[in-house]
């Protein structure tokens, strides 16, 4: 691979992670390397491109100013690859996907376990990330495909592909428990356990537009952190039916009154820009791959 674009990925990489060891981990080179790679590059450019420091590693202003321009040009250079061997005839390639817990853990198996039945010699690259993150993965070519809550726009294309209940959830003996199906109201006046992810937040919005307050006194972005903690008593929540389809937890779940729904989307720049084996995954979920039983 052409040395410079190695640099750009190492750059990308560590930005993305917030360290050298897990950007090395990402890459299969050791951390010195990437290092000394992202090193390269300040002193080529005579820029400063990250801060080190004790909590971790860090973009300058500088940083994030060259950042989507690499982000972009790796991305460019992976679909060259991509094209390079569609032109050869090559059944080869990769699929990078950018996408969140509940699609990880519920959707993309089902879907992936066919595509490597078909293709067995592409491999996938999953990167987690929150919804401005995906956005911004799909914008500048770092993932071909993207999985978001809502249509970003954003010059986007988005399918629509399910839809999943957002629904109340509770300690077991709760008395809310005993009710076939909850109010907001009911829950804002409850300790309230708010999921938070990025700037779109499904649940705030969800009160907001009820012209509601919960008395919210732990915000986390991580699903199953709340189910734990609704497990313990330590409050009340509502999360999406599809994450707590196989829910390892003794919580009560309830609908809300009145129900409440997500749709989840594929997103992703343009269907040219798409590799061959981006488009087969791509029209994969989109039919049903991995997506059996979901409320469309």
């Amino acid at each position: 691979m052409e040395p410079n674009i190695l640099k750009y990925q190492a750059f990308v990489e560590t930005a993305r992670l917030g360290s050298l060891s897990a950007a090395a981990d990402m890459l299969g080179y050791s951390q010195s390397g990437v290092s000394r790679m992202v090193g390269d590059l300040e002193r080529e450019w005579d820029v400063r491109l990250f801060q080190r420091g004790r909590k971790g590693i860090l973009l300058t202003p500088d940083g994030e100013r060259i950042l989507p321009l690499a982000q972009e040009l790796c991305g460019t250079f992976h679909n060259l690859e991509e094209r390079v061997g569609e032109v050869r005839g090559l059944e080869t390639g990769s699929v990078r996907i950018g996408t969140f817990s509940s699609i990880t853990t519920y959707v993309l198996p089902q879907a992936l376990g066919r595509l490597q039945q078909r293709h067995p010699y592409i491999n996938y690259e999953l990167l987690l990330g929150d919804w401005g993150e995906i956005t911004r993965w799909v914008s500048s070519g770092r993932v071909d495909v993207g999985f978001m809550p809502f249509d970003p726009k954003a010059g986007l294309t988005a399918i629509p592909l399910l839809r999943d209940e957002l629904v109340a959830v509770m300690p077991e003996g709760h008395q809310l428990a005993e009710k076939s199906r909850i109010t907001l109201e009911e829950l804002a006046g409850e300790p309230f356990l708010m999921l938070e992810r990025g700037t779109e937040g499904l649940v705030p919005k969800l009160f907001s537009t009820a012209g509601l307050s919960p008395d919210v006194w732990i915000r986390t972005w991580d699903d199953y952190a709340i189910m734990a903690l609704a497990e313990a008593g330590l409050g009340v929540s509502v999360l999406p039916a599809l994450i707590l389809s196989r829910c390892p937890f003794k919580i009560v779940q309830r609908p809300l009154e009145p129900r409440r729904w997500r749709t989840i989307y594929a997103v992703y720049k343009s269907r040219d820009a798409l590799s061959r084996a981006s488009r087969e995954f791509l029209e994969v979920v989109t039919r049903g791959g991995g997506l059996d039983g979901a409320e469309l």
